[in-house]
């Protein structure tokens, strides 16, 4: 952290120096300390850089030049999304900097910290990982300059990215130049990418295969009829010089089925996709869509190959994605020798992301959900990869031990999902060749293992540890899995969940949720139904908390409606709501830029997605997540009468919003020109009925836009999707309607 430090450690220069937008925490939860102590077990000096003034280059020379490399993050998070908002405002606070100042990391910092440190130090080996250099390794949509922006290697001018789980890659890279290699010629490491000429090739045995022949089928020649009568047409093949050259008779060789396979699979594993350009992906939809599409099939470590896309004149190569860490290398990782707090430069300041994990244990890697808004699989993949229940037992030890103001509660032990631990496919070879794009969707692979016993014992032997009061799980459950395990189920519910826990439907509609890669909310009541009977025999009164994506491509303006509805029968009234958010390299964001579905072939004429992408629709769909709000009731009252159900417009409990509220300015008046403005009540359901009914205003974009699918359904009354309550009292003239006490209030 600074020169007085090597001082005192008697070092005269770093091996390594690790430049991150993070505050530092010695904690392993934090890649940079993560990635230092590793280092440091090798051997190696690690000095750490942390939220450098980039204003200039002096603040990357305070360590001095690193005799091997710079390590350049932006630190836990995308810088990008650390700063900004869904809606594209500046946050007010930064999580991951000390006393939560903001404004301490530039814009894209990976790129920004390695044209400091090259500047700083010109001959000097720079190396970028974490998370945004992860996602942002090929041609990817940028939500907040709202274009198609190059692979950061392009724009960094680093000599090498790595990405995913890069331990491995990383101690190999940095043994690699200690022993003289230079890191130009260093091409051969899994999870690495790089820029190289146009048509470089690894080796003359390596061949190229376009994008466009993975994902689209060519010419499919009919088999011939053995039993057909027909003569055979000799000239049909012939050619011009077809007596030239003499036939060439060659012996046949009898390959076994063993050799065959390791022929082909030598093949696959020397030949790299060829994915279209920057160029082309720039300016076309389509071709965007196809290379977010093939990008994603080509990510199992098992099957994966090279890929490689140009960029203007020379070429960003990416190698498969590294190979998922085993048990013990995960032990490994985790047992070093960690401070578990903030260096002594902070003093008490605060930094909430500290606060939040430093009772919690991360017991596992990787989620096989696939959830195409999420960018976890892309950067630590689809197998899971879990620690052993000694190495997190002697975490939480610690944690017992060392950690301050300990009072014997774990926060949490999870991961990117509660209840994956120790999940995998029955079958190896099974898992090795699958390219699927999620284990669960749309419904639960057969070869998929479910077994929760391996953390059902996790939870009971923490539990017993000496001096842990509590252990609570915080983490996302995945709660189609969970329904599997009724044992994991009940043994959650009876000693894990502290009167509230967290699940994620995100959304309940069909249409939606198709987009999303989640299951339906059938599962969702599946596992409530448990969850209710279970906290009921425990003698405990717990709620769950659902978390709902407002805005996601495919959303409409009827299922936001109706997922409003839903809310209101169920009696949510939801505090804090999420916005989609495209983040770089999801699926999702494909469908939001392109308005392609990438989880099907890709063609000019394939799906068409809609999605929400002007500030109003968004702020429609976020406001029917908060219907409650007095502040959200003008804008769904415009949005309701433009879509037809102005029906829904009232003081009573069949109505979603009321049609004033005390204060509003026009009161009564409002409300008797809301009901002059807004269409007839609707006849009754039925074919004449809704033909009869014919176009109605679309609230989403304003136009009369006919809706064929919706406006032929027959819609329920609402009092069949609403839960109606005789009030005690009849509520006084002009009065607040009455609203029934939610049992939980979401938060995310």
């Amino acid at each position: 952290m600074s020169r007085a430090e090597m001082d005192a450690l008697g070092w005269d220069a770093c091996d390594v120096i690790l430049i991150t937008g993070d505050a530092y925490i010695d904690h392993p939860s934090f890649g940079m300390a993560l990635v230092g102590r590793l280092l440091e077990a090798q051997g190696y000096r690690v000095g750490i850089i942390s939220q450098p003034d980039w204003l200039s280059a002096d603040a990357f020379r305070v360590l001095g030049q690193p005799r091997l490399f710079f390590g350049i993050t932006a630190g836990n998070m995308d810088s990008m999304v650390n700063r900004y908002t869904a809606d594209r405002k500046i946050r007010s606070e930064d999580a991951y900097t000390a006393n939560a100042e903001p404004n301490k990391r530039p814009d894209r910092a990976v790129t920004v910290y390695a044209q400091r440190a090259r500047e700083a130090y010109p001959g000097t080996a720079i190396v970028v990982g974490s998370i945004e250099a992860s996602l942002r390794r090929i041609a990817h949509f940028d939500y907040w300059s709202d274009k198609v922006r190059r692979s950061v290697l392009a724009d960094s001018k680093a000599d090498l990215l790595i990405f995913g789980n890069a331990e491995r890659a990383l101690v190999d890279l940095t043994h690699r130049l200690a022993a003289g290699e230079d890191i130009k010629t260093i091409r051969d490491l899994r999870g690495t990418a790089f820029m190289v000429p146009p048509g470089w090739l690894p080796g003359p045995d390596w061949g190229v295969q376009n994008s466009t022949r993975v994902d689209v089928p060519g010419k499919v020649d009919p088999i011939p009829d053995p039993y057909a009568m027909a003569k055979e047409d000799k000239t049909a093949c012939a050619t011009e010089n077809a007596g030239a050259a003499p036939e060439v008779l060659k012996p046949i060789r009898i390959m076994s089925r063993e050799e065959r396979l390791a022929m082909a699979k030598e093949q696959h594993n020397k030949t790299v996709v060829r994915l279209p350009s920057y160029e082309t992906v720039s300016t076309d939809p389509v071709m965007y869509a196809h290379a977010s599409r093939v990008f994603h099939l080509e990510s199992n470590p098992g099957n994966a190959r090279a890929m490689v896309q140009a960029h203007g004149e020379r070429d960003v190569w990416l190698n498969p994605p590294p190979l998922p860490l085993q048990m013990d290398e995960m032990d490994g990782v985790y047992d070093m020798n960690y401070a578990r707090g903030p260096h002594p430069s902070y003093g008490n300041a605060h930094i909430p992301a500290w606060e939040m994990i430093r009772f919690s244990i991360n017991i596992m890697r990787g989620c096989f959900g696939g959830c195409t808004f999420c960018s976890i699989t892309e950067h630590e993949g689809r197998i899971i990869q879990s620690r052993s229940e000694p190495s997190i037992l002697r975490e939480i030890e610690h944690v017992r031990d060392k950690t301050k103001g300990f009072t014997g509660t774990i926060s949490d032990l999870g991961g990117p999902t509660a209840n994956m631990y120790r999940l995998s496919c029955r079958s190896k070879e099974i898992e090795t060749t699958c390219r699927r794009l999620s284990c669960v969707y749309p419904s639960i692979c057969v070869n998929l293992g479910t077994d929760h016993s391996k953390l059902i014992s996790l939870y009971r032997k923490a539990r017993a540890i000496p001096g842990v009061k509590k252990i609570l799980i915080s983490s996302g459950l995945r709660y189609d899995l969970a329904v599997r395990s009724p044992e994991y189920v009940k043994e959650l519910v009876t000693h894990h969940v502290g009167g509230l826990l967290k699940i994620a439907p995100e959304h309940t509609e069909t249409n939606t949720l198709s987009k999303m890669m989640k299951p339906g909310i059938g599962a969702y009541d599946e596992f409530k139904e448990m969850f209710d009977r279970f906290s009921l025999e425990a003698g405990k009164k717990q709620y769950l908390i659902p978390y709902f994506i407002a805005a996601h491509p495919g959303t409409t303006d009827e299922d936001m409606l109706n997922l409003a509805l839903w809310l209101k029968k169920n009696n949510f009234r939801l505090d804090q709501v999420q916005t989609f958010m495209p983040t770089p390299m999801a699926m999702a964001t494909t469908m939001y830029h392109t308005r392609k579905n990438p989880l099907h072939k890709v063609t000019a004429d394939s799906e068409v997605v809609e999605t929400a992408r002007s500030g109003k629709i968004r702020r429609i769909h976020k406001a029917f997540l908060r219907y409650q709000d007095p502040d959200n009731w003008a804008l769904l009252r415009e949005a309701l009468i433009a879509m037809g159900r102005a029906d829904l417009i009232g003081n009573g409990d069949k109505h979603l919003i009321p049609a004033w509220s005390p204060g509003e300015e026009g009161g009564k008046a409002l409300a008797a020109e809301q009901r002059r403005a807004s269409p007839p009540p609707a006849p009754k359901a039925g074919p004449a009925a809704a033909a009869a009914r014919g176009v109605r205003a679309n609230a989403l974009t304003g136009s009369l836009t006919a809706r064929a699918a919706i406006e032929t359904k027959a819609r329920p009354s609402i009092l069949d999707t609403i839960k109606v309550k005789k009030p005690a009292a009849a509520p006084a003239k002009g009065g607040k309607p009455a609203r029934a006490a939610a049992p939980a209030r979401g938060r995310k």
